[in-house]
Protein backbone atom coordinates (compact mmCIF):
# COMPACT_ATOMS: atom_id res chain seq x y z
CA UNK A 1 0.00 0.00 0.00
CA UNK A 2 1.50 3.11 -0.87
CA UNK A 3 0.11 6.94 -1.14
CA UNK A 4 0.10 9.04 -4.20
CA UNK A 5 2.60 11.22 -3.26
CA UNK A 6 5.17 8.23 -2.48
CA UNK A 7 4.38 6.69 -5.88
CA UNK A 8 5.26 9.81 -7.62
CA UNK A 9 8.01 10.33 -5.48
CA UNK A 10 10.02 7.13 -6.07
CA UNK A 11 10.41 8.43 -9.41
CA UNK A 12 9.48 32.65 -16.22
CA UNK A 13 9.16 33.63 -18.82
CA UNK A 14 12.26 33.18 -21.64
CA UNK A 15 15.27 35.95 -22.02
CA UNK A 16 14.72 38.93 -23.49
CA UNK A 17 16.77 38.04 -26.90
CA UNK A 18 18.70 41.52 -27.46
CA UNK A 19 18.51 44.96 -28.64
CA UNK A 20 17.40 45.83 -32.17
CA UNK A 21 15.86 41.82 -33.01
CA UNK A 22 12.42 42.45 -34.83
CA UNK A 23 9.83 41.36 -32.05
CA UNK A 24 8.57 38.81 -34.84
CA UNK A 25 12.16 37.43 -34.43
CA UNK A 26 12.41 37.39 -30.67
CA UNK A 27 9.14 35.92 -30.39
CA UNK A 28 9.46 33.00 -33.21
CA UNK A 29 8.87 29.58 -31.72
CA UNK A 30 7.43 30.86 -28.34
CA UNK A 31 5.49 28.32 -26.66
CA UNK A 32 1.39 28.12 -26.89
CA UNK A 33 0.28 27.85 -23.50
CA UNK A 34 -3.21 26.71 -24.45
CA UNK A 35 -2.26 24.23 -26.66
CA UNK A 36 -4.27 25.55 -29.52
CA UNK A 37 -3.56 24.01 -32.71
CA UNK A 38 -2.11 27.52 -34.60
CA UNK A 39 -2.89 28.58 -38.57
CA UNK A 40 -0.45 27.56 -40.38
CA UNK A 41 2.07 30.33 -41.47
CA UNK A 42 1.10 31.12 -45.87
CA UNK A 43 3.61 29.78 -48.03
CA UNK A 44 6.13 32.80 -49.02
CA UNK A 45 5.19 34.16 -52.25
CA UNK A 46 6.42 32.29 -55.33
CA UNK A 47 7.39 28.99 -53.14
CA UNK A 48 3.89 27.06 -53.63
CA UNK A 49 4.89 24.64 -50.83
CA UNK A 50 2.64 23.39 -48.14
CA UNK A 51 3.56 24.79 -45.04
CA UNK A 52 4.85 22.43 -41.96
CA UNK A 53 2.43 22.46 -39.16
CA UNK A 54 4.48 22.27 -35.63
CA UNK A 55 2.66 20.87 -32.96
CA UNK A 56 2.06 23.31 -30.22
CA UNK A 57 5.14 25.11 -31.77
CA UNK A 58 5.44 27.36 -35.11
CA UNK A 59 7.97 28.39 -37.94
CA UNK A 60 11.15 30.66 -38.03
CA UNK A 61 10.34 34.12 -39.92
CA UNK A 62 12.90 34.72 -42.21
CA UNK A 63 14.11 38.14 -44.40
CA UNK A 64 15.66 38.32 -47.61
CA UNK A 65 19.40 39.44 -48.61
CA UNK A 66 20.62 40.22 -51.74
CA UNK A 67 18.90 36.96 -52.63
CA UNK A 68 19.98 35.05 -49.47
CA UNK A 69 17.49 34.01 -46.54
CA UNK A 70 18.51 35.30 -43.64
CA UNK A 71 16.98 33.76 -40.16
CA UNK A 72 18.06 34.32 -36.60
CA UNK A 73 18.13 31.53 -33.38
CA UNK A 74 18.84 32.54 -29.77
CA UNK A 75 19.77 30.04 -27.57
CA UNK A 76 18.51 30.62 -24.65
CA UNK A 77 16.55 29.86 -21.48
CA UNK A 78 13.21 29.63 -21.64
CA UNK A 79 10.01 28.65 -19.31
CA UNK A 80 8.06 25.53 -21.45
CA UNK A 81 4.48 24.61 -19.91
CA UNK A 82 4.03 20.79 -20.77
CA UNK A 83 0.70 20.81 -19.63
CA UNK A 84 -1.73 22.28 -17.77
CA UNK A 85 -0.18 22.63 -14.25
CA UNK A 86 3.19 21.78 -15.17
CA UNK A 87 5.57 24.40 -15.67
CA UNK A 88 9.81 23.62 -16.60
CA UNK A 89 12.53 25.56 -16.79
CA UNK A 90 14.62 24.73 -20.14
CA UNK A 91 16.94 26.06 -22.27
CA UNK A 92 16.14 26.31 -25.90
CA UNK A 93 15.94 28.77 -29.08
CA UNK A 94 13.55 31.81 -29.38
CA UNK A 95 11.70 31.62 -25.97
CA UNK A 96 10.45 27.92 -27.01
CA UNK A 97 11.77 24.03 -26.90
CA UNK A 98 11.89 22.52 -29.39
CA UNK A 99 12.90 26.18 -30.75
CA UNK A 100 11.27 27.53 -33.99
CA UNK A 101 11.05 24.92 -37.14
CA UNK A 102 12.86 26.48 -40.03
CA UNK A 103 11.83 26.03 -43.40
CA UNK A 104 13.76 26.37 -46.71
CA UNK A 105 13.72 24.83 -50.30
CA UNK A 106 16.11 23.23 -51.67
CA UNK A 107 18.98 25.34 -53.84
CA UNK A 108 18.14 28.59 -51.09
CA UNK A 109 21.05 30.05 -49.82
CA UNK A 110 20.54 30.57 -46.00
CA UNK A 111 22.41 32.45 -43.66
CA UNK A 112 21.74 31.88 -39.65
CA UNK A 113 22.62 34.15 -37.49
CA UNK A 114 23.19 32.16 -33.81
CA UNK A 115 23.64 34.55 -30.64
CA UNK A 116 24.40 32.74 -27.61
CA UNK A 117 22.40 33.79 -24.26
CA UNK A 118 23.13 30.98 -22.14
CA UNK A 119 25.42 31.11 -19.29
CA UNK A 120 28.28 28.62 -21.16
CA UNK A 121 29.31 28.26 -24.75
CA UNK A 122 27.53 26.82 -27.16
CA UNK A 123 26.98 25.39 -31.13
CA UNK A 124 24.42 24.57 -33.87
CA UNK A 125 24.74 21.18 -35.52
CA UNK A 126 22.93 21.08 -38.63
CA UNK A 127 21.74 17.43 -37.79
CA UNK A 128 21.85 15.64 -41.77
CA UNK A 129 22.37 18.47 -43.61
CA UNK A 130 25.16 18.32 -46.48
CA UNK A 131 27.65 21.19 -46.07
CA UNK A 132 31.13 22.76 -46.13
CA UNK A 133 33.19 21.00 -43.36
CA UNK A 134 33.48 24.91 -41.26
CA UNK A 135 29.55 24.95 -41.31
CA UNK A 136 28.50 21.88 -39.82
CA UNK A 137 28.60 23.47 -36.21
CA UNK A 138 30.67 21.18 -33.87
CA UNK A 139 32.18 23.73 -30.95
CA UNK A 140 36.48 22.45 -31.01
CA UNK A 141 36.74 20.47 -34.13
CA UNK A 142 35.17 22.36 -37.35
CA UNK A 143 34.49 25.64 -35.10
CA UNK A 144 35.54 28.17 -32.12
CA UNK A 145 31.97 27.85 -29.71
CA UNK A 146 29.85 30.58 -29.72
CA UNK A 147 30.60 32.36 -26.20
CA UNK A 148 27.48 34.14 -24.11
CA UNK A 149 26.93 37.12 -25.71
CA UNK A 150 28.49 36.43 -28.73
CA UNK A 151 26.69 35.84 -32.12
CA UNK A 152 27.96 33.76 -34.91
CA UNK A 153 27.24 33.32 -38.97
CA UNK A 154 26.38 30.09 -40.43
CA UNK A 155 26.23 30.79 -44.08
CA UNK A 156 25.65 27.83 -46.78
CA UNK A 157 23.50 26.61 -50.37
CA UNK A 158 20.77 23.97 -49.08
CA UNK A 159 21.61 20.88 -51.67
CA UNK A 160 18.50 18.50 -50.90
CA UNK A 161 14.90 18.47 -50.08
CA UNK A 162 13.99 16.35 -46.38
CA UNK A 163 13.49 16.56 -42.85
CA UNK A 164 16.68 17.51 -40.72
CA UNK A 165 17.15 18.61 -37.59
CA UNK A 166 19.63 21.32 -35.51
CA UNK A 167 20.93 20.81 -31.82
CA UNK A 168 24.21 21.62 -29.94
CA UNK A 169 27.64 20.22 -30.62
CA UNK A 170 28.80 21.69 -27.15
CA UNK A 171 27.85 20.29 -23.47
CA UNK A 172 25.23 18.08 -25.76
CA UNK A 173 24.50 16.18 -22.82
CA UNK A 174 23.02 19.33 -20.85
CA UNK A 175 21.84 21.22 -23.79
CA UNK A 176 19.83 18.63 -25.46
CA UNK A 177 18.22 17.27 -22.24
CA UNK A 178 17.33 20.66 -21.16
CA UNK A 179 15.55 21.03 -24.68
CA UNK A 180 17.63 22.76 -27.28
CA UNK A 181 16.47 21.00 -30.39
CA UNK A 182 14.43 22.08 -34.01
CA UNK A 183 13.47 21.12 -36.96
CA UNK A 184 14.88 21.93 -40.12
CA UNK A 185 12.21 21.52 -43.50
CA UNK A 186 13.38 21.40 -47.16
CA UNK A 187 10.76 21.67 -49.14
CA UNK A 188 11.34 20.21 -52.56
CA UNK A 189 12.16 23.33 -55.47
CA UNK A 190 9.66 22.01 -57.50
CA UNK A 191 6.32 22.14 -55.54
CA UNK A 192 4.83 19.78 -57.86
CA UNK A 193 7.19 16.87 -56.43
CA UNK A 194 6.12 15.01 -53.25
CA UNK A 195 3.18 16.82 -52.83
CA UNK A 196 0.77 16.31 -49.91
CA UNK A 197 -3.07 18.32 -48.38
CA UNK A 198 -1.35 18.43 -44.49
CA UNK A 199 2.31 18.23 -43.30
CA UNK A 200 2.85 18.22 -39.62
CA UNK A 201 6.05 17.46 -37.46
CA UNK A 202 6.67 17.13 -33.86
CA UNK A 203 10.17 16.24 -32.01
CA UNK A 204 9.80 13.28 -29.19
CA UNK A 205 12.07 13.83 -25.94
CA UNK A 206 12.48 12.20 -22.67
CA UNK A 207 12.94 13.99 -19.18
CA UNK A 208 13.45 12.90 -15.59
CA UNK A 209 11.68 16.13 -13.52
CA UNK A 210 11.08 15.02 -10.00
CA UNK A 211 7.68 16.13 -8.42
CA UNK A 212 7.55 19.34 -7.03
CA UNK A 213 11.12 20.47 -8.99
CA UNK A 214 10.85 22.88 -12.37
CA UNK A 215 14.27 21.60 -13.81
CA UNK A 216 14.86 17.94 -15.79
CA UNK A 217 18.14 16.29 -14.35
CA UNK A 218 20.65 16.34 -17.33
CA UNK A 219 22.72 13.56 -16.39
CA UNK A 220 19.89 10.87 -16.43
CA UNK A 221 20.10 8.48 -18.71
CA UNK A 222 17.73 5.60 -18.61
CA UNK A 223 14.80 6.48 -15.77
CA UNK A 224 13.22 9.23 -17.01
CA UNK A 225 9.62 9.97 -15.95
CA UNK A 226 7.94 12.79 -18.71
CA UNK A 227 7.87 12.08 -22.03
CA UNK A 228 6.68 14.53 -25.09
CA UNK A 229 5.79 15.16 -28.31
CA UNK A 230 7.18 19.22 -28.34
CA UNK A 231 7.78 19.42 -25.25
CA UNK A 232 3.99 18.77 -24.29
CA UNK A 233 2.39 16.05 -22.45
CA UNK A 234 -1.18 14.23 -23.51
CA UNK A 235 -3.73 16.03 -23.10
CA UNK A 236 -2.11 19.05 -23.63
CA UNK A 237 -0.83 18.18 -27.12
CA UNK A 238 -2.10 19.46 -30.02
CA UNK A 239 -4.27 16.84 -32.14
CA UNK A 240 -3.50 16.90 -35.92
CA UNK A 241 -6.83 18.22 -37.61
CA UNK A 242 -7.13 16.60 -41.61
CA UNK A 243 -9.87 16.07 -43.76
CA UNK A 244 -10.74 13.19 -45.10
CA UNK A 245 -9.41 12.21 -48.54
CA UNK A 246 -6.15 14.19 -47.45
CA UNK A 247 -2.62 13.12 -48.19
CA UNK A 248 -0.85 13.44 -44.79
CA UNK A 249 2.90 13.89 -43.66
CA UNK A 250 4.05 13.51 -40.32
CA UNK A 251 7.84 14.14 -39.64
CA UNK A 252 9.02 12.70 -36.30
CA UNK A 253 12.08 13.46 -34.79
CA UNK A 254 13.69 11.62 -32.15
CA UNK A 255 16.57 13.49 -29.50
CA UNK A 256 15.70 11.48 -26.28
CA UNK A 257 17.72 8.56 -25.20
CA UNK A 258 14.82 5.99 -26.14
CA UNK A 259 13.74 4.51 -28.75
CA UNK A 260 10.06 5.12 -29.28
CA UNK A 261 7.39 2.90 -31.43
CA UNK A 262 5.00 5.44 -33.17
CA UNK A 263 1.46 3.30 -33.50
CA UNK A 264 -1.17 5.12 -35.53
CA UNK A 265 -5.35 3.75 -34.95
CA UNK A 266 -7.53 2.94 -38.11
CA UNK A 267 -4.92 3.36 -40.75
CA UNK A 268 -2.17 2.24 -42.63
CA UNK A 269 1.40 4.70 -43.14
CA UNK A 270 4.88 4.32 -45.60
CA UNK A 271 7.74 5.59 -44.13
CA UNK A 272 8.90 7.72 -46.80
CA UNK A 273 11.66 9.61 -45.82
CA UNK A 274 14.45 9.40 -42.72
CA UNK A 275 17.13 12.22 -41.94
CA UNK A 276 19.26 11.05 -45.00
CA UNK A 277 16.25 11.63 -47.26
CA UNK A 278 13.69 10.62 -48.94
CA UNK A 279 12.81 6.51 -49.27
CA UNK A 280 12.58 5.54 -52.63
CA UNK A 281 9.24 4.15 -53.52
CA UNK A 282 10.50 0.50 -54.07
CA UNK A 283 11.68 0.16 -50.28
CA UNK A 284 8.64 1.72 -48.70
CA UNK A 285 6.35 -1.18 -47.44
CA UNK A 286 2.65 -0.44 -45.16
CA UNK A 287 3.07 -0.61 -41.50
CA UNK A 288 0.98 0.90 -38.22
CA UNK A 289 3.89 1.44 -35.99
CA UNK A 290 7.06 3.03 -37.19
CA UNK A 291 9.95 2.70 -34.58
CA UNK A 292 12.02 5.69 -34.07
CA UNK A 293 15.42 5.23 -33.10
CA UNK A 294 17.32 7.71 -30.90
CA UNK A 295 18.84 10.60 -33.51
CA UNK A 296 17.07 9.51 -36.18
CA UNK A 297 13.87 10.79 -38.61
CA UNK A 298 11.09 9.17 -39.47
CA UNK A 299 8.63 10.96 -42.14
CA UNK A 300 5.22 9.04 -42.37
CA UNK A 301 2.63 9.27 -45.31
CA UNK A 302 -0.66 8.22 -45.20
CA UNK A 303 -4.53 8.84 -46.59
CA UNK A 304 -6.78 9.62 -43.97
CA UNK A 305 -9.53 7.60 -45.89
CA UNK A 306 -11.98 6.64 -42.14
CA UNK A 307 -13.56 9.55 -40.15
CA UNK A 308 -13.00 9.48 -36.51
CA UNK A 309 -11.03 10.58 -33.54
CA UNK A 310 -7.66 8.18 -34.05
CA UNK A 311 -4.53 7.88 -31.64
CA UNK A 312 -1.13 8.92 -32.22
CA UNK A 313 1.28 7.65 -29.43
CA UNK A 314 4.40 5.46 -28.55
CA UNK A 315 3.37 2.03 -27.93
CA UNK A 316 5.72 1.87 -25.49
CA UNK A 317 3.15 1.49 -22.13
CA UNK A 318 5.38 3.48 -19.84
CA UNK A 319 5.83 6.67 -22.39
CA UNK A 320 1.62 7.44 -22.49
CA UNK A 321 1.74 7.97 -18.66
CA UNK A 322 3.03 10.97 -16.75
CA UNK A 323 5.57 11.14 -13.87
CA UNK A 324 5.91 7.47 -13.23
CA UNK A 325 7.84 6.33 -10.31
CA UNK A 326 10.56 3.53 -10.87
CA UNK A 327 10.32 1.96 -7.29
CA UNK A 328 6.87 1.06 -7.28
CA UNK A 329 6.27 -2.17 -5.95
CA UNK A 330 3.34 -4.53 -6.99
CA UNK A 331 0.23 -4.72 -5.61
CA UNK A 332 -1.72 -6.14 -7.84
CA UNK A 333 -4.01 -8.92 -6.03
CA UNK A 334 -2.87 -7.70 -2.88
CA UNK A 335 -5.77 -7.32 -0.29
CA UNK A 336 -5.47 -3.77 1.60
CA UNK A 337 -8.72 -2.46 2.92
CA UNK A 338 -8.31 -4.39 6.36
CA UNK A 339 -5.44 -2.29 7.00
CA UNK A 340 -6.56 0.69 5.21
CA UNK A 341 -8.92 2.48 7.70
CA UNK A 342 -5.52 1.86 10.03
CA UNK A 343 -3.41 3.67 8.21
CA UNK A 344 -6.17 6.45 7.39
CA UNK A 345 -6.32 7.04 11.53
CA UNK A 346 -2.19 7.29 11.29
CA UNK A 347 -2.44 9.63 7.93
CA UNK A 348 -5.70 11.33 7.10
CA UNK A 349 -7.07 11.00 3.31
CA UNK A 350 -4.56 8.17 2.69
CA UNK A 351 -5.60 5.68 0.17
CA UNK A 352 -4.67 2.62 -1.16
CA UNK A 353 -4.23 1.42 -4.65
CA UNK A 354 -3.32 -0.95 -7.15
CA UNK A 355 -5.25 -3.55 -5.82
CA UNK A 356 -7.17 -4.22 -9.09
CA UNK A 357 -4.62 -2.38 -11.84
CA UNK A 358 -3.80 1.16 -12.08
CA UNK A 359 -6.97 2.53 -14.30
CA UNK A 360 -8.72 3.65 -10.75
CA UNK A 361 -5.74 6.42 -10.56
CA UNK A 362 -7.53 8.22 -13.15
CA UNK A 363 -11.29 8.63 -11.43
CA UNK A 364 -8.99 9.87 -8.51
CA UNK A 365 -9.17 13.24 -7.82
CA UNK A 366 -6.26 12.96 -5.57
CA UNK A 367 -3.87 15.99 -4.32
CA UNK A 368 -0.39 16.37 -6.43
CA UNK A 369 2.75 17.67 -5.37
CA UNK A 370 3.63 21.07 -6.92
CA UNK A 371 4.24 21.05 -10.54
CA UNK A 372 3.48 17.33 -11.80
CA UNK A 373 0.96 15.85 -13.54
CA UNK A 374 -1.15 12.58 -12.56
CA UNK A 375 0.21 9.25 -14.44
CA UNK A 376 -2.94 8.76 -16.77
CA UNK A 377 -5.05 11.57 -17.78
CA UNK A 378 -7.55 13.50 -19.98
CA UNK A 379 -10.87 13.28 -20.55
CA UNK A 380 -12.95 12.24 -24.10
CA UNK A 381 -16.50 11.81 -24.79
CA UNK A 382 -16.62 8.63 -23.09
CA UNK A 383 -14.72 9.26 -19.42
CA UNK A 384 -11.62 9.30 -18.82
CA UNK A 385 -8.90 8.19 -21.66
CA UNK A 386 -6.10 7.39 -19.14
CA UNK A 387 -3.58 8.46 -21.26
CA UNK A 388 -0.43 10.56 -20.45
CA UNK A 389 2.93 11.50 -22.30
CA UNK A 390 3.35 10.60 -25.94
CA UNK A 391 -0.14 10.66 -27.05
CA UNK A 392 -2.03 12.53 -28.79
CA UNK A 393 -5.18 12.01 -31.29
CA UNK A 394 -5.62 12.10 -35.48
CA UNK A 395 -9.21 13.98 -36.09
CA UNK A 396 -10.13 12.88 -39.47
CA UNK A 397 -13.47 15.20 -40.81
CA UNK A 398 -15.24 15.96 -43.80
CA UNK A 399 -16.09 19.04 -44.75
CA UNK A 400 -13.42 21.01 -43.61
CA UNK A 401 -11.70 24.10 -45.69
CA UNK A 402 -8.31 23.51 -46.80
CA UNK A 403 -6.37 25.49 -44.21
CA UNK A 404 -8.72 24.99 -41.30
CA UNK A 405 -6.62 23.12 -38.64
CA UNK A 406 -8.85 24.62 -35.57
CA UNK A 407 -9.73 21.45 -33.00
CA UNK A 408 -13.23 20.33 -34.08
CA UNK A 409 -14.15 18.94 -31.32
CA UNK A 410 -14.93 15.50 -30.16
CA UNK A 411 -16.04 13.02 -33.45
CA UNK A 412 -20.16 11.95 -33.49
CA UNK A 413 -20.15 8.77 -34.48
CA UNK A 414 -22.84 7.58 -36.71
CA UNK A 415 -26.07 5.68 -34.89
CA UNK A 416 -25.25 1.98 -34.29
CA UNK A 417 -21.13 2.15 -34.61
CA UNK A 418 -20.20 2.87 -31.80
CA UNK A 419 -19.31 -0.73 -29.17
CA UNK A 420 -22.41 -1.30 -26.83
CA UNK A 421 -22.66 -2.92 -23.27
CA UNK A 422 -24.63 -6.50 -23.82
CA UNK A 423 -27.54 -6.45 -21.27
CA UNK A 424 -28.23 -10.00 -19.33
CA UNK A 425 -25.63 -12.66 -19.31
CA UNK A 426 -22.50 -12.96 -21.20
Amino acid sequence: MLTRRQLLQGTGAALVAGAGLPAAIRSAGAQNPAGATRAPLPAPAGQGYTPVITLNGGSLPWTMDNGVKVYHLIAEPAQREFAPGMLVNCWGYNGSTPGPTIEAVDGDRVRILVTNHLPEHTSVHWHGLLLPNGMDGVGGLTQPTIQPGETFVYEFTLRQSGTFMYHPHGDEMVQVALGMMGLFIIHPKNPAERPVDRDFCFMLHAWDIEPGSYRAKPATMTDFNIWTINSRVFPGIDPLVVRMGDRVRIRMANLSMHEHPIHIHGHHYVMTGTDAGWVPASARFPETTVNVPVGTIRVMEFVADAPGDWPLHCHKTHHTMNAMGHTVPNMVGVQQSDLEGKIRSLIPGYMSMGESGMGEMSQMNMPLPENTLPMMTGEGPFGAIEMGGMFTVVKVRENLAHGDYADPGWYQHPPGTVAWKLEGKS
